[in-house]
Parts: C-alpha cells; sequence; structure tokens
C-alpha cells in the first residue's frame, strides 16, 4: 500500500502558493491514486497536468511504482467538504440537505467561519389563511449540522 502522507505532502508542496485547495486524496488497494484539487477562480486543466507530471516525476524518483494516478477539479455535483467550496459558490444555488432530513434548495448569501446561509422559499401557515402561503426566509447552518451541501445544477 502507498504511503497517503507521502503523497499528500508532495501534492501540498506543489499547491503551496498556487490558489488550489487539496479536496480529495484516495488510494485504493491497488494503488489506483484519485487527487482532487479545487480553486476559487476555477481549475486549470494545464494546473492539473504539471501537478500529475510533478507527482510522476517525484515518485519515480522515490522509486515507486505500480500505480496509477489520476488529477482532476471536484465534480460539479460533488457535495462541498471546504470552506472554500462555500465561498466559490456564494451567490450561487444550492442544494442542502439538514441534518433532520430536510432538503432545502436556494440561493447561497453567507458564508463564515463557523456557518453559512442560504436564502429560500418555505410554505408557512399564515393565522386566518386555509392555505399556507410562500415566504422568502433565511436559514443558517453550522457547516458540521447538515448532511451536506452541493451545487443546485439546473439544466
Amino acid at each position: 500500500m502507498m504511503d497517503k502522507q507521502l503523497i499528500q505532502n508532495l501534492v501540498e508542496e506543489k499547491l503551496q502558493g498556487a490558489g488550489y485547495e487539496l479536496i480529495t486524496l484516495k488510494i485504493s488497494a491497488q494503488n489506483d491514486i484519485l487527487i482532487e484539487v479545487d480553486k476559487l477562480e476555477g481549475v486549470d486543466v494545464e494546473f492539473c497536468a504539471e501537478l500529475n507530471h510533478y507527482l510522476v516525476e517525484q515518485l519515480d524518483a522515490q522509486g515507486i511504482e505500480d500505480y496509477s494516478l489520476e488529477v482532476g477539479s471536484v465534480s460539479l455535483t460533488d457535495p462541498f467538504r471546504t470552506k472554500m467550496q462555500y465561498q466559490k459558490h456564494l451567490n450561487h444555488d444550492v442544494e442542502v440537505l439538514a441534518a433532520d432530513g430536510k432538503k432545502y434548495r436556494g440561493t447561497l448569501v453567507s458564508v463564515d467561519e463557523e456557518s453559512f446561509a442560504i436564502e429560500t422559499e418555505v410554505m408557512v401557515a399564515v393565522e386566518g389563511k386555509k392555505r399556507k402561503q410562500k415566504e422568502i426566509q433565511t436559514l443558517t447552518y453550522a457547516y458540521d449540522g447538515v448532511k451536506y451541501t452541493k451545487y443546485d445544477l439546473k439544466f
């Protein structure tokens, strides 16, 4: 099995100062290495190729062989894993699965160190009315208070 800490150190060394953040590092039992990076301004395919080439050179220099390496950007439909991803999608439509199992769709309107907020339409009961009415509400969540948050891709 490949040394995950070694790979992580190599990746972080290359990412330092480039504005990229390591999002995913997975190594399978067959030494299939998956690295996903992200950046506020978006991921440049040339940077991914450069990172791939750098890692191959470094692993070869260490005498490591018999592995496969995949370097890319995070999928648009993957749940957010870092605060930077929340910042990247500020003012975009997102889907949130709250800890209580309720799913909300709305616009990501704020992001800070402890929490984020979405603006969404909610059906609320109004006194004196038989039917619930739509109301725009701002819902605030701690990052660890949701099961997932992801970009709400619409076609």
